[in-house]
């Protein structure tokens, strides 16, 4: 018996792929991430070495940047796929002159004061991941008052959370560099699994890669040999004198705000100062 081609068109209604619109995010759009939950009107949409990105505010007055992917919003309970609109350059046009930004992208408060340290701490691997944090956060960290350590490399975490005795009140968030499957990263973050503790990480070898490349003022990061020391193999590939910090200083004062670091990294910073925070005024 010939065996029948498959025809797409006898496919039950209710088991065809639906067709998800595309919407010019326009700003002001009012719109919800899929994975996360987080609601806010777009601010701006962003061209980047990984694809364009947009940036919601929510009624708080707070910021995420999210990548600009297919069936990755909700409108109205709807899926739907952002797409840049037509002559988009960041804000509406003609519109009024924004109110003042922290490095991170919030509203400033003028005369603020630093509220007086929480319990709670969020920890970074190292010193260079700390100087990033606080060169772009710090304003907003010291609103919150939330105080950043570092711990010079994860291996210890577990003990780690373990004497820091996370709690209600003291609640722990920890940022892990190259948290991808498969690494030793991955295996000590799965070791810790307190319900009071978020431990986040980005792709990168190094909080470095996590700086945009064109505001370096280079091409790409260099790829740097398995087994060789990552930062001198990048200094030597970039032409550097063989000076580690100095190179990280170099980078550092390239780094102006937000605008500068791969979506990759804001977002899980972002999500963990709201994890330090929640459920605090």
């Amino acid at each position: 018996m010939r065996s029948r081609s498959y025809d797409p068109d006898l496919t039950p209604p209710w088991k065809k792929r639906q067709p998800v619109p595309e919407v010019p995010a326009d700003p002001g759009l009012v719109v919800e991430e899929a994975v996360t939950g987080f609601c806010g009107a777009v601010i701006r949409t962003e061209k980047t070495a990984e694809g364009l990105t947009v940036t919601l505010e929510d009624r708080f007055g707070k910021h995420r940047v999210f990548p600009m992917e297919p069936r990755g919003f909700l409108l109205e309970g709807r899926t739907v796929t952002l797409v840049r609109a037509a002559g988009a350059a960041g804000a509406a046009p003609g519109a009024a002159a924004s109110p003042q930004r922290t490095a991170s992208g919030s509203l400033a408060v003028p005369g603020a004061r630093a509220r007086v340290a929480r319990a709670g701490r969020i920890y970074v691997e190292g010193r260079h991941d700390a100087e990033l944090v606080e060169k772009v956060w710090g304003d907003d960290l010291r609103i919150e008052g939330v105080v950043v350590e570092y711990l010079e490399g994860v291996d210890d975490l577990p003990a780690l959370v373990r004497d820091f005795g996370p709690g209600p009140d003291a609640r722990l968030g920890v940022l892990v560099d190259h948290l991808v499957p498969g690494s030793k990263e991955s295996r000590i973050a799965a070791e810790v699994t307190d319900e009071h503790v978020l431990v986040v990480g980005h792709p990168y070898i190094d909080i470095w890669e996590a700086v945009k490349p064109s505001s370096v003022g280079i091409d790409a990061w260099p790829r740097v040999p398995h087994g060789q020391d990552w930062k001198t193999g990048v200094c030597r590939a970039l032409g550097w004198p063989a000076n580690t910090g100095a190179a990280w200083q170099r980078i550092l004062g390239h780094v102006r705000d937000y605008r500068d670091l791969e979506p990759a990294l804001l977002g899980r910073v972002e999500q963990l100062i709201d994890h330090v925070t929640v459920g605090f005024s």
